[in-house]
């Protein structure tokens, strides 16, 4: 055997198989508008790459991308004009960094380890993110608040985790949301750790809804419902609050099973009753306003809002049915404190203990005549439970002789 046969033999050793669906060694042969041509290394085989094929990027310009002699691997996608032997191939670069992309992806899924990567565009009802391959980010996973607006997110990168894999489908779903919730859960046993219900501390209000704030303490987001913001009506919070505020506020309650902190502004200030109060002693005397009248009693103002009651028994020395039949709302009394209990915020008062007659009063009932007294000493012993009218004549009588 000659010695260019020898040579011949050993170059077709040397020559790979090319299969569809095998990675390969490719050197690039030529560029042109919309495709790579390219040769596959060690099998004689060439074949091209069309411009999706190889980048994602449409405007991208091929040719200043890559030139001839560069080499890399592709993925073998499918014969060109048939299945006749040697024919040409199409290959694919993006296909295969999706695959080994997808292979990373489905291990850090299975070890539940997050992922990073960057929004390229917004759709109908999410975002898509490129992670070495194109994954799907719905706008409800996006965070725990409620998202309206997704452009804002396109160039961003974001950390992320992988909630559902599928490389047969090329299905890659991802949340955001859940990282979030992971983290405020981490910073939530952290403060509240630190926290115990009663104390004041100072927040900066996060964000305004319509049923309250919501104050960040440390990093979390604890909640100060509308009831709770003054001891005045309002209508909305924004009305008396701006995001950016720094605030005082109570730990009023701390949920560990749902990761919340209840919190409130307006306890950390005097409420109107303490205000009210603060000058207030029992015992004294004082003129007030009749608010309202119950068949109870009535109520009577001792401050601007706030009131004082005076039970039915307490408006006189003589017996009351009700209310209304001795005082009218409007008019003005002279009251006595009898009681102030700041934990139920209740002020007793008394018409009938301011009366400075009151002592009299209590005397006008009439006396019994000596005679009385003499006829009940005489005819009523300690074991007699009543006397005869009759003896109580006769004895009379005889006086008279």
């Amino acid at each position: 055997m000659s010695e260019n046969s020898n040579q011949f033999l050993d170059a077709l050793k040397q020559m790979q198989g090319v299969e569809v669906g095998d990675i390969v060694d490719v050197e690039v042969l030529d560029v042109e508008d919309g495709q790579i041509d390219v040769g596959v290394e060690n099998a004689g085989v060439e074949g091209v790459i069309t411009h999706r094929e190889y980048t994602s990027d449409r405007n991208a310009d091929l040719r200043e991308l890559v030139k001839p002699g560069d080499k890399f691997k592709a993925l073998v996608l499918r014969r060109a004009g048939g299945d006749k032997e040697n024919g040409e191939f199409f290959f694919s670069v993006t296909r295969l960094k999706e695959r080994e992309a997808y292979d990373k992806l489905q291990k850090d899924f299975e070890e539940g380890n997050p992922i990073e990567g960057t929004v390229t565009s917004s759709v109908r009802g999410g975002l898509l993110v490129d992670v070495g391959t194109r994954g799907f980010l719905p706008a409800s996973l996006i965070s725990n608040r409620y998202v309206s607006d997704l452009k804002p997110y396109i160039g961003k990168t974001m950390k992320l985790k992988i909630t559902e894999i599928d490389p047969n489908k090329n299905r890659l779903i991802l949340s955001h949301k859940d990282l979030v919730e992971e983290e405020r859960e981490e910073a939530f046993d952290k403060v509240a750790s630190q926290l115990v219900v009663g104390d004041v501390i100072e927040g900066k209000v996060s964000r305004l809804t319509n049923f309250g704030a919501f104050i960040d303490v440390g990093g979390v987001d604890g909640l100060v419902h509308i009831s709770e913001i003054s001891y005045k009506h309002i209508d909305k919070p924004s009305d008396v609050l701006k995001a950016g505020q720094d605030v005082k506020v109570k730990v009023i309650g701390i949920d560990n099973d749902r990761h919340r902190i209840s919190l409130s502004i307006k306890q950390t200030e005097p409420s109107p009753f303490e205000q009210a109060t603060a000058n207030l002693n029992e015992g004294d005397v004082f003129d007030g306003e009749v608010k309202s009248l119950t068949n109870f009693g009535a109520f009577v103002e001792v401050a601007d809002g706030i009131q004082g009651l005076v039970h039915v028994s307490e408006i006189s020395n003589k017996h009351v049915d009700k209310p209304s039949d001795v005082l009218k709302v409007g008019q003005t009394v002279k009251v006595k404190v009898l009681n102030i209990d700041p934990s139920e915020r209740r002020i007793s008062l008394s018409i009938k203990a301011a009366d400075s007659n009151a002592s009299s009063n209590e005397g006008s009932r009439p006396r019994r005549s000596r005679n009385d007294n003499s006829v009940n000493k005489k005819y009523m012993g300690n074991d007699d439970n009543g006397f005869a009218l009759g003896d109580i004549i006769g004895d009379q009588l005889k006086d008279r002789k």
